[in-house]
């Protein structure tokens, strides 16, 4: 019976989060992301620090997998430039760093990527803020 229950509340989540996601702006969905890769890496960490490999393994594809097939494959280099350009390179290189984390069996790499993720995460929900903010101050006041 437990596992019954179990299955209807992954379920529940999994609806959940799907309704989140078709309901999310493109601005929220990048938030989703770095929130999904930040939780893997954390994950990973984790289940080094504990020597589960496999689990290891699994969280360090998934931050890999959302950081190159999520937030690399939304840059637009057309309309970012150079600032899509060099989100690329980082997204490369945080994924090079992933990698070896996981070949050597280190934390430091993973921490050094967390850091990334956190401080884009920060600057991206600034960047949301600062646009709610300047887009609430255009609407007109209601008399």
């Amino acid at each position: 019976m437990y596992t019954q229950s179990r299955v209807a509340a992954n379920a529940y989540a999994n609806v959940g989060l799907e309704t989140g996601v078709l309901a999310a702006s493109p601005h929220q969905l990048i938030i989703m992301l770095y929130e999904g890769a930040e939780l893997a890496v954390r994950m990973a960490i984790k289940h080094m620090n504990e020597g589960d490999l496999a689990r290891k393994s699994a969280a360090i594809t998934k931050a890999s997998t959302i950081i190159l097939e999520g937030l690399s494959a939304a840059l637009d280099a057309r309309q970012g430039g150079d600032l899509a350009n060099q989100l690329a390179a980082l997204y490369d290189y945080m994924n090079k760093r992933l990698m070896l984390a996981h070949l050597n069996n280190q934390t430091a790499p993973l921490e050094e990527v967390l850091g990334l993720l956190r401080e884009l995460h920060g600057a991206w929900k600034q960047i949301g803020f600062k646009g709610q903010s300047a887009a609430a101050s255009l609407q007109p006041i209601a008399a």
